[in-house]
């Protein structure tokens, strides 16, 4: 099945609710107004399926396995990939998708193999009832992967593991069976406890580009890009688009700094292989897609759940960023082509108001 780690807890988040309940009285969920709608639902894993009483926890790595590869030097060493990434994110006309993003739609992939599990479970102790959830309802993945000694939390509020670092997806089963559960680990256990090393590391918080983990163990959803770029509906708040830069998918920038991640392992599936050249493509390149052309190649992608529209406000953005980089970042012309992408995408009579009000913004750099 490919998982990396599978542990079982039980349903007792009672910890968790007053953090939780902080978090939504902030208003950090911005517009992710189900959130709010299941309130401590998550938290209490009875109210969501009836008659729970332990939760499977399993991790499946994403990382492409070409992506690895391409961190191999001519004499076959490897030198971290986060070092390629990295010069792209510095790149002002490379577009930036987020890891997880590049291949399949994860969550069809994690569900099947989730449910794969569940049939094996079933075929050594019998009949049982069950659910499968993949990023797919109020769940606390973290803190019940936590419990169940999957892994411990990071300061950027992801699951950290000492021997895959966190580039890795959480799914879970829900079960009416009382299994017997795995040890906890915490962050602040004591150095010995195996998992909980995060320490005084800080470089999560401090690589953020709009600040958004506004403390260790807590992001403000309204600043972090994958919110900005992913569930935000509407425009980008103008304070926080040059601090976007190239990102128009998501953000990693918390986990590349991350010491943990020079560990983080290949995924076991050729599922999360990159398409589309999504790892090396440009903002142009992009931006030009016809919506038939996003249609087509999105498909089987998680990027395809934002729309056609968002994804011309998020690379509008970056190509905005790129007009305002430092002077001799990009030749005279590779800005004069962003300008014809960008003039062109006006002259289009289909194109959204949406769309348009990031375009004319990043042709004010112009």
């Amino acid at each position: 099945m490919g998982f990396g780690a599978i542990g079982i807890s039980d349903t007792d988040l009672s910890d968790a609710e007053a953090g939780l309940a902080a978090w939504l009285e902030a208003g950090c969920h911005g517009e992710m107004d189900y959130m709010a709608k299941h309130g401590m639902k998550r938290a209490r894993p009875a109210e969501l399926v009836a008659g729970t009483r332990r939760v499977i926890s399993a991790r499946l790595a994403y990382l492409p396995a070409e992506t690895l590869g391409d961190a191999l030097d001519s004499g076959g060493a490897r030198r971290d990939w986060r070092a390629r990434e990295a010069a792209r994110i510095a790149d002002p006309q490379a577009a930036v998708v987020s890891v997880y993003a590049r291949g399949r739609d994860y969550h069809k992939v994690l569900r099947n193999r989730l449910q794969t599990l569940a049939e094996r479970i079933e075929a050594e102790i019998g009949a049982f009832g069950h659910r499968v959830f993949t990023d797919s309802a109020p769940v606390l993945e973290v803190e019940l992967a936590q419990k169940a000694g999957v892994g411990w939390r990071g300061k950027h509020t992801l699951l950290l593991q000492r021997d895959a670092g966190s580039f890795f997806f959480l799914g879970e089963i829900y079960v009416d069976v009382p299994l017997p559960t795995d040890a906890q680990t915490s962050p602040d256990a004591a150095p010995e406890t195996p998992g909980a090393h995060c320490g005084s590391c800080a470089r999560c918080i401090g690589a953020c580009p709009t600040g958004a983990i506004v403390a260790p163990y807590r992001v403000d959803a309204r600043r972090c890009i994958s919110y900005l770029t992913i569930e935000l509906h509407g425009s980008i708040p103008e304070p926080l688009r040059p601090l976007i830069g190239n990102r128009v998918y998501g953000c990693d920038d918390c986990q590349l700094v991350c010491p943990w991640n020079k560990f983080a392992q290949a995924a076991p599936v050729a599922d999360f292989d990159v398409r589309h050249g999504l790892d090396r493509a440009s903002l142009v390149e992009l931006f030009e897609w016809t919506a038939e052309q996003f249609d087509e190649r999105m498909q089987g992608s998680a990027i395809r759940r934002i729309g056609y529209e968002r994804w011309l406000r998020n690379l509008a953005v970056g190509l905005g960023n790129a007009l305002r980089a430092a002077p001799g970042r990009i030749g005279p012309g590779a800005r004069a082509a962003i300008v014809a992408a960008l003039h062109a995408r006006l002259g289009d009579p289909s194109v959204s108001a949406l769309v348009r009000e990031h375009v004319e913004w990043a042709l004010r750099a112009a």
